[in-house]
């Protein structure tokens, strides 16, 4: 299993509105580094959903339902999604100064490649940020 963090500001997409849904395709993302991240999740793989702007705080995992197809928001074949469903909310949110305090956490992307939107995690960084979340 691999595991990602996605990004999402809270006024163009929630994690309260993800959670109404119950399903969604991760559009808009226009970077090519954020697009091979896509390109990289397998069904089954889990992801942390991170309120970014307003918040700054990763509330939620979610899964991979469906692996990648073209981003159907745009004609352009460069660009594409991956559907996802929530899985779980925190309990409490982790903020990006629990993250930048955590010494377990220092070399994720979400501290060196802040403006990244989506974004690989080592197995034992999820897990952590998971124990912060429900701790």
């Amino acid at each position: 299993m691999n595991y990602f963090l996605v990004k999402s500001e809270p006024f163009k997409y929630s994690w309260e509105q993800f959670n109404k849904d119950g399903e969604t395709f991760w559009d808009g993302v226009r970077n090519y580094q954020a697009r091979n991240n896509l390109k990289a999740m397998k069904k089954g793989d889990l992801v942390l959903f991170y309120h970014s702007n307003e918040g700054k705080e990763v509330v939620g995992i979610a899964k991979v339902v469906k692996e990648f197809y073209q981003d159907p928001t745009t004609e352009d074949e460069r660009w594409v999604v991956v559907d996802l469903v929530p899985v779980e909310t925190f309990k409490t949110p982790v903020t990006l100064e629990m993250v930048k305090a955590d010494p377990l956490l220092q070399d994720i992307a979400l501290v060196r490649q802040g403006r990244l939107s989506v974004m690989p995690l080592k197995a034992e960084e999820f897990d952590r940020i998971v124990e912060l979340g429900n701790g």
